[in-house]
């Protein structure tokens, strides 16, 4: 067994086990401190409902703004615009526009990504997709959303913080996947 291989195996394995060692540690956690687990989570869910009724004029927005910049060809006009540069570094062009609509919205990311794994089922380009929908955050939804809803109105050190983030989640979704998938 090579290097890339052993790799490859190790970060399956570190998948498949992430999520379960997760939930149970937090479960453990809360079953140490004496946590009311279930209670706690209603109480939440109750809490939420109400955020919710707060956020959806917010939400309503956002998705229209979303709609408009896809529906009028932005998105592929953006895509072809940078496709160039994009090549350079590894992503196909087909991928672009998943990075460029995660940042807005995780839905319409996902549609996108949905459309590659579709056409290119267990392609280089559909686990590049999937893995920087998971690497990158919907910060102008985050902004618009949960900003708008508590009140903040001075955004300007959030944002460019989110973008960064977002820029290094999906570099690092770049080479990542050309180490285990290529």
């Amino acid at each position: 067994m090579n290097e890339s291989s052993a790799f490859k195996l190790i970060v399956n394995q570190v998948s498949l086990l992430t999520i379960p060692i997760i939930f149970f540690a937090i479960i453990g956690y809360a079953m140490v401190k004496r946590v009311k687990v279930y209670e706690s989570f209603i109480a939440g869910g109750k809490e939420g409902f109400g955020v919710f009724i707060q956020m959806l004029p917010y939400l309503v927005a956002i998705f229209v703004a979303i709609g408009m910049f896809r529906v009028s060809g932005g998105l592929e006009a953006v895509s072809s615009l940078l496709a160039p540069l994009t090549t350079k570094i590894g992503m196909p062009a087909e991928v672009l526009p998943v990075a460029l609509m995660k940042p807005l919205s995780g839905s319409g990311s996902l549609g996108l990504a949905a459309e590659i794994i579709r056409d290119k089922p267990d392609s280089f380009e559909a686990r590049l997709a999937s893995t920087i929908f998971g690497s990158a955050d919907t910060t102008f939804y985050i902004i618009a959303v949960y900003f708008g809803a508590v009140g903040i109105r001075r955004i300007r050190h959030a944002m460019a913080a989110g973008l960064i983030a977002d820029a290094a989640g999906i570099l690092a979704a770049i080479a990542v996947c050309h180490l285990v998938f290529k």
